[in-house]
């Protein structure tokens, strides 16, 4: 054995604070590695020792491999923990950490190079005799023909959703061949793919493993990971509910008949997509924690870090199957930077509010807080949220109320798809498909409160902006807000929620009304239509601007909201959910480059292919350009049939939201 007393924690965010939890208890100093936009990350704070890598990328930093070793050396460390992403899977790294003398916390150099090549790792599966489906090689970026659709290309290296396409047409193969390819090789630097059948309503189950050095190999129980959005997990849950029991001990006997076949050494996880017949698909060996490990911690009791550690050490793995038993049942949920309702568009930007205030013993598992900022550059994961209880039912209910209440300002997140599903009833049940949210679209467009609960968040934006124009008011603000010496229609406001406009009218005083709903306007004879608008009285009790808490009384209920400000953008949220508002802006000035047509950047990233130049005609729908963003590839089409004028951005540069990428002239 060789103690492990000080760890080098090569990555950042969640998983890297997560590790240093552990290791502290466990009396283990830790060190830190950041980026230039890390400098005061979470993660800098919860080692004990943090040291710059330099650069912005995570080719400049976090997979600069030979900087971290010798960081490393320099401080003191006796091992290293890749977490999850990064290096975790990189063979090369394994070995040169070992090489340099350190623990490498994790399987072999020869295991990650082996079951990290999925070609590789379904032939030593169908070796260990684990139940699989075939497998087709792509060589050279050739297209394989007679294929029975649907089927999925899948980078052979590398994981998380990337360098992965469904294909329903085989006319649609060889673009999507080439484009996981592509991604792949961006994201793993090696863009080999494969085919294998897609089962349209199958299910993500994976079985947590664990080995040692001395031949010891038990699972931890699976999990389900089935509710997913470009083929990347959103729910994770231990154990996979509505299973049968015959095909849950199929997976458990082969996911630990693969690793003994091999001699597995550390945490790892068999993934299988599992068909609506019981057909059993083996997809993968991650050959590292995973980011949902922490449902298989709350149904086991067991610290997976820990274990990691205690293997790294040399020492026996100290658990038996008998000891590992599945207590109540454990959700996940992946709070993420995206936008649902735009297609889980990334959001970048700096983070001005963040609390997700549960109940006692939910665990949040994060890399932020206030004042952090979310970079293209980085995944888009904000929060692990857990939650572990005797029954699944009150899991979801729990979880439910905290997506609702999560107070997450400055950046667009998924919280509000996430409270949907936790109340949709066939989620509720248990056991759905990958093909879930495109089953259930309703969950992804959910945006927050609706009826009373909107009109209320409505009120409390007004009266938060009237207490912020009256306070900085330095010449009448010893008049009441809205003063006119005549008698007039009150201040008006619109706020827009989507493509929604929601309007307010309302005169402040002793007595303040509030009309809300759209203001009545004449036609073209000038005369009005009758008044509609719902209209409310509202008494306020606390306003207080710098907690942006605004405590009201609507039509005789209390509310209690809060409201966070930036830019054009207005951020509410209560018990009953959060809304996002946007302040249209009251003149518009012409824009020239939209006044040139074309699409604009989404979001902030790096132009990695350009498929059209000057002169070029193109149809509605056609591909203009590739970004990659949040280390995903966001495609850039024409909206109609148009011809270039002019393509601005050349592969390899960076662009920022708003920029005009390609102009195009109407046909």
């Amino acid at each position: 054995m060789r103690p492990i007393t000080r760890l080098l924690i090569a990555n950042r965010g969640e998983i890297a604070c997560r590790i240093a939890r552990t290791a502290r208890r466990l009396g283990i100093e830790t060190v830190g590695v950041y980026s230039d936009p890390d400098r005061d990350a979470l993660h800098t704070d919860a080692v004990d020792i943090a040291v710059a890598l330099g650069g912005a990328t995570p080719a400049e930093s976090y997979l600069r491999g030979d900087l971290i070793i010798d960081i490393a050396q320099r401080t003191g460390a006796d091992a290293i923990h890749p977490g999850y992403g990064f290096l975790a899977e990189n063979a090369d790294f394994a070995a040169a950490v070992d090489a340099a003398g350190l623990a490498w916390v994790g399987p072999t150099p020869d295991q990650i190079r082996l079951l990290g090549d999925k070609v590789a790792a379904k032939r030593a599966a169908v070796d260990a005799g684990v139940p699989t489906t075939p497998i087709v090689e792509v060589a050279d970026g050739e297209v394989p023909t007679g294929l029975t659709m649907p089927v999925l290309v899948k980078a052979a290296a590398g994981g998380g959703g990337r360098g992965m396409r469904i294909v329903r047409d085989a006319g649609e193969l060889a673009d999507a061949i080439a484009a996981a390819s592509r991604e792949a090789a961006a994201a793993f630097g090696d863009g080999t793919v494969f085919i294998e059948p897609y089962l349209e309503r199958g299910r993500h189950i994976e079985v947590q493993i664990m080995g040692d050095a001395h031949g010891h190999v038990v699972h931890l129980h699976e999990r389900d990971c089935s509710v997913q959005r470009r083929n990347q997990k959103v729910i994770e849950e231990a154990p996979a509910p509505a299973l049968d029991d015959a095909v849950r001990q199929r997976l458990h006997d082969g996911a630990v008949a693969l690793a003994r076949h091999v001699g597995y050494r550390n945490a790892g996880t068999v993934e299988f997509l599992v068909g609506d017949d019981g057909t059993i698909n083996f997809l993968e060996v991650n050959t590292r924690l995973q980011v949902e490990h922490p449902v298989t911690e709350a149904i086991t009791g067991l610290d997976l870090v820990e274990l990691q550690l205690r293997v790294a050490e040399g020492a026996p793995l100290g658990v038996e199957q008998t000891d590992v038993v599945a207590d109540g049942h454990a959700i996940e949920l992946r709070l993420v930077a995206e936008d649902p309702t735009t297609g889980w568009l990334p959001s970048v930007g700096t983070i001005t509010r963040f609390e997700i205030d549960g109940p006692d013993g939910m665990r949040v598992d994060t890399g932020f807080r206030a004042g952090s900022s979310v970079s293209s550059d980085y995944d888009s994961l904000l929060a692990k949220v857990i939650d572990h209880a005797a029954d699944r039912a009150t899991v979801c209910r729990r979880l439910a109320a905290t997506m609702r209440t999560a107070d997450v300002a400055g950046v667009a997140t998924n919280a509000d798809a996430l409270a949907a599903i936790l109340s949709e009833p066939d989620f509720v049940a248990g056991g759905v498909p990958t093909a879930y949210l495109a089953e259930h679209p309703t969950t992804e467009a959910a945006r927050g409160p609706e009826g009373d609960d909107l009109d209320a968040h409505v009120v409390a934006a007004a009266l938060y902006e009237q207490a912020v124009n009256r306070a900085g008011d330095t010449v009448t603000g010893f008049a009441p807000s809205g003063w006119r010496n005549l008698s007039t229609h009150g201040q008006r406001r619109t706020y827009r929620r989507g493509d929604d406009d929601l309007q307010v009218e309302y005169t402040m005083g002793t007595a303040p009304t509030f009309l809300l709903g759209p203001w009545p306007e004449p036609s073209a004879d000038g005369s009005l239509p009758a008044d509609e608008r719902r209209a409310c009285s509202v008494t306020t009790i606390r306003t207080d601007l710098s907690t942006g808490e605004v405590v009201f009384e609507l039509d005789g209920r209390r509310r209690a909201v809060t409201v966070d400000a930036t830019g054009d953008r207005i951020g509410v949220g209560s018990r009953a959910g959060r809304t996002t508002l946007v302040r249209p802006p009251r003149f518009v000035e012409p824009d020239a480059d939209a006044a040139a047509g074309g699409p604009v950047c989404p979001l902030p990233g790096t132009v990695i292919a350009v498929h059209v130049a000057a002169g070029d005609a193109v149809d509605e729908g056609q591909l203009l350009m590739v970004v990659e963003a949040m280390k995903m590839e966001h495609k850039i089409t024409a909206g109609s049939a148009a011809t270039v004028s002019e393509v601005r951005f050349a592969v390899g540069d960076r662009v920022d939201a708003g920029d005009l990428l390609v102009a195009l002239e109407a046909d």
